[in-house]
């Protein structure tokens, strides 16, 4: 035991120095009396407008989404009681498996926990020893860990260079035995930019790989009815995983499949077969997240409004990353002086995560602002102008 709080001591000690140490901070939602949703938290009894949510169309909060959660919980007690295989699958899991396939147009749609059991149940499941992967070297680090772990021989791509990967698909086709994946995020999380899935989409049939999209950013943001990335650019991917902790404003996560491959992930995946099923009265929660998505576009062209806005207000010298999403960053470099910036914020009354390393490479460290619904223009407004003093003052007094 001395040995493991020695080797923890001193990585924590190293951690520090690094100025890449993570603490948590105990947050509270504030509801405000005139308005039914607020962007507001409250940290140490100080209130700030948080722009460090990826709940994106203002879902969380929203009396329809709450009232159907409750509405679950009358209905089908807490909890689901088993894994999908033994008990654990009621109709509300079978009703909203139904909807996101008719909604996106896939045979099948599997429910898992989180985007990261989701993630490592693909990979894990359906990759063998013969096999070769190709992923994006921004995807996700559930991607990436499971890409490394499991059987198949990994290869990274540059980001969203599609010419790079063509040249290793080129050099990496052989034996009739082999599959060849290509895994891509329909939005990068850190950057807020899109993946070229159309072109990607291209590359993968000439060299008969399956494409995988993790849209995990993208569904309910982008395309026609919330569809993501993938409607927005005009293509199917072979597989699609969405996740329900953005733009749904919940948890959980789903892969959109063809029916043999949902049936193959049954009958092997392990994250599916020993995990207990979210509960029913989330899936039934869920149900009307997704209605809203489709219902309810002014969401969607708010964030449009809003993002238009920040541009406009932000001094052009400031390098704001200019996006199509509600991840908006700003690339510092230094995670000593990002933080600093953050904190400045902070006494602002705003509410901007600093991203350092390993979330991001070496010397990109972030401020990463995104965008919600339940933002307004005076939030807006008040975030331009204190980016403008906060970081002028860095970088020039």
């Amino acid at each position: 035991m001395p040995h493991f709080s020695q080797r923890f001591r001193q990585a924590l000690i190293e951690r520090d120095k690094q100025g890449l140490y993570r603490s948590r901070t105990c947050l509270s939602r504030q509801q405000q009396a005139h308005q039914q949703q607020s962007s507001q938290v409250s940290v140490d009894q100080q209130s700030l407008i948080n722009f460090s949510s990826n709940d994106y169309l203002g879902l969380a909060q929203s009396p329809e989404l709450i009232n159907a959660w409750q509405q679950g919980l009358s209905l089908y007690g807490a909890g689901s009681g088993a894994s999908p295989l033994v008990t654990g699958f009621h109709s509300p899991h079978a009703k909203l498996e139904a909807q996101l396939s008719e909604w996106l147009d896939y045979d099948r749609a599997l429910l898992f926990s989180s985007g990261f059991s989701a993630n490592q149940a693909l990979l894990f499941t359906l990759l063998q020893k013969q096999d070769v992967v190709f992923q994006d070297k921004l995807n996700h680090a559930s991607l990436m860990e499971a890409g490394m772990l499991s059987p198949a021989l990994m290869k990274r791509f540059a980001h969203n260079d599609v010419e790079a990967l063509n040249t290793l698909l080129k050099k990496n086709t052989v034996g009739s035995e082999q599959a060849n994946m290509v895994i891509t995020e329909g939005v990068f999380s850190m950057d807020g930019d899109c993946s070229p899935l159309s072109k990607l989409r291209q590359t993968c049939d000439t060299h008969h790989a399956w494409l995988v999209v993790d849209d995990a950013h993208g569904c309910g943001v982008l395309g026609e009815e919330g569809k993501g990335s993938c409607a927005a650019a005009n293509i199917k991917a072979d597989i699609l995983v969405i996740t329900f902790g953005k733009a749904f404003g919940l948890q959980g996560a789903a892969i959109l499949c063809d029916n043999d491959t949902a049936e193959y992930l049954i009958q092997f995946a392990r994250h599916f077969i020993y995990s207990t099923a979210m509960p029913p009265a989330q899936a039934h929660a869920l149900s009307k997240a997704c209605e809203l998505i489709q219902q309810q576009a002014w969401r969607r062209e708010k964030l449009h409004d809003l993002s238009e806005l920040l541009s406009d207000k932000l001094d052009p010298a400031i390098p704001l990353q200019q996006t199509s999403t509600p991840i908006k960053p700003i690339v510092i470099g230094e995670s000593e002086r990002t933080v600093v910036i953050s904190e400045q914020l902070k006494q602002r009354g705003l509410w901007v995560g600093a991203i350092r390393p390993p979330t991001v490479p070496k010397n990109t460290a972030r401020l990463r602002v995104t965008l919600t619904a339940t933002h307004n223009e005076q939030d807006i407004r008040l975030l331009a102008a204190s980016l403008n003093e906060v970081i002028n003052e860095q970088y020039n007094g």
